[in-house]
């Protein structure tokens, strides 16, 4: 993996959590709204919103640069638009990271993948 897809990748993965997190928030402040006088949802739709077209824009970097399949693709761009996807596409890409990190190790040193 060069250094542009693995810093695509590390992108993608470091907004994947906050975007998840602001979007939880922000069914919270929409659940707030509706049943009290709280309205913090243009605030935290605004936040959430900058995330999300950071994570949308990092996801197709991420996709041009790793030449991932369609099904990868659509996996991580579905897990965008779920509540709690942001953290599993986050637990993915890291060890996605770990595992090109060892094949590097090992190609380095000369051990043969199995």
């Amino acid at each position: 993996m060069d250094l542009k897809t693995a810093t695509a990748l590390r992108r993608l993965r470091l907004v994947s959590a906050p975007e998840a997190v602001s979007f939880l928030l922000l069914l919270v402040c929409s659940v707030l709204k509706r049943t009290t006088d709280f309205n913090a949802v243009p605030v935290m739709g605004a936040v959430h919103g900058v995330l999300f077209i950071l994570y949308v824009l990092f996801w197709a970097d991420a996709w041009n640069r790793a030449k991932w399949s369609l099904g990868t693709a659509a996996l991580y761009f579905v897990l965008s638009v779920l509540p709690t996807g942001g953290f599993f596409a986050e637990r993915r890409l890291r060890r996605e990271a770990e595992d090109a990190v060892i094949a590097s190790r090992a190609r380095k040193e000369g051990v043969a993948s199995a």
